[in-house]
């Protein structure tokens, strides 16, 4: 089962003190990376919600936006004059710095002063209990349509995965075809190097084929395809799995280029370079896949 990390989910609700919207998105991330957009105020609601994505997430970048619009016979005017004051303080800070160093500030208006983050706001009237509880039974379909949307894109991903998996292993049969064809052409090749080599030096004949066989082995590719056959088969045992999935492709996934690379430098034949290079096609875009998963 492969679950993507892009999607997208909303909701909407309301009491008779406020009206709200939430939007949750995740894109690609290498780990789990929370980002909360919440109304001052929230901590508690925060935290649960942290907490129930970390519980249901493994991976990706979500973002998740709550803007709440509290009914106008529930606002009242909500001065902290703590926070006033401290605003007031740091303001007299400014101006007496920017003076001691030559510089000419604009004067702060009083709407300035009342707009300063935490002066001002909207408080209920009555007790936000029943409102944040409100906002608390909301997260669990939230987070239940996001993830029905990761497991709908991820569905998606795994049927493009397993048609590219199904592609490089036609093409590994394919390699396997042409390399098993040109071993009697290597070994005649072989056969020759070793008599012009003979006629003309006085080579130790031990020593030249000890060379001649490490020279064909360097032409034998059956370990890589015999490798990149078994990275399929692991592949498919991941995608099938219910644990997340993306780490590991993504670790397979430089291992099947590892493979298609030696295989291409190893070919030195027409042929079996332009199966490579369609290795290597199909790898690369299969890697792009695989950094959406999970």
């Amino acid at each position: 089962m492969t679950h993507s990390m892009t999607a997208f989910a909303s909701r909407t609700g309301q009491t008779d003190t406020a009206s709200w919207h939430w939007e949750m998105r995740g894109v690609n991330g290498r780990g789990l990376d929370i980002r909360t957009r919440l109304p001052d105020g929230m901590d508690r609601l925060e935290q649960t919600l942290r907490t129930a994505l970390g519980k249901a997430l493994h991976r990706g970048t979500v973002t998740v936006n709550l803007r709440l619009t509290r009914t106008s016979d529930a606002q009242d005017l909500d001065i902290d004059e703590r926070q006033l004051d401290r605003v007031l303080h740091a303001l007299d800070l400014v101006q007496e710095r920017a003076f001691a160093a030559g510089v000419t500030l604009a004067q702060p208006t009083a709407a300035d002063v009342l707009f300063s983050r935490g002066v001002i706001g909207t408080a209920a009237t009555g007790n936000d209990d029943a409102l944040i509880a409100a906002l608390t039974t909301d997260i669990g379909p939230l987070l239940s349509d996001f993830r029905a949307m990761r497991k709908q894109e991820g569905d998606a991903l795994q049927r493009i995965v397993a048609d590219q998996l199904d592609r490089i292993r036609a093409l590994i049969d394919e390699a396997r075809t042409l390399a098993e064809a040109r071993q009697p052409r290597v070994r005649q090749a072989l056969r020759e190097a070793y008599a012009r080599i003979m006629e003309v030096t006085a080579a130790d004949d031990a020593r030249l084929v000890q060379e001649l066989a490490v020279l064909a082995v360097k032409q034998d590719v059956t370990e890589e395809l015999d490798r990149l056959k078994a990275h399929v088969a692991a592949a498919w045992d991941i995608i099938e799995d219910d644990a997340p999935a993306g780490r590991r492709l993504d670790f397979l996934a430089q291992e099947f280029n590892r493979e298609v690379n030696t295989l291409c430098a190893k070919s030195q034949d027409t042929d079996l370079t332009q199966v490579g290079l369609a290795l290597k096609l199909v790898v690369d875009q299969m890697r792009e896949q695989i950094q959406n998963v999970e």
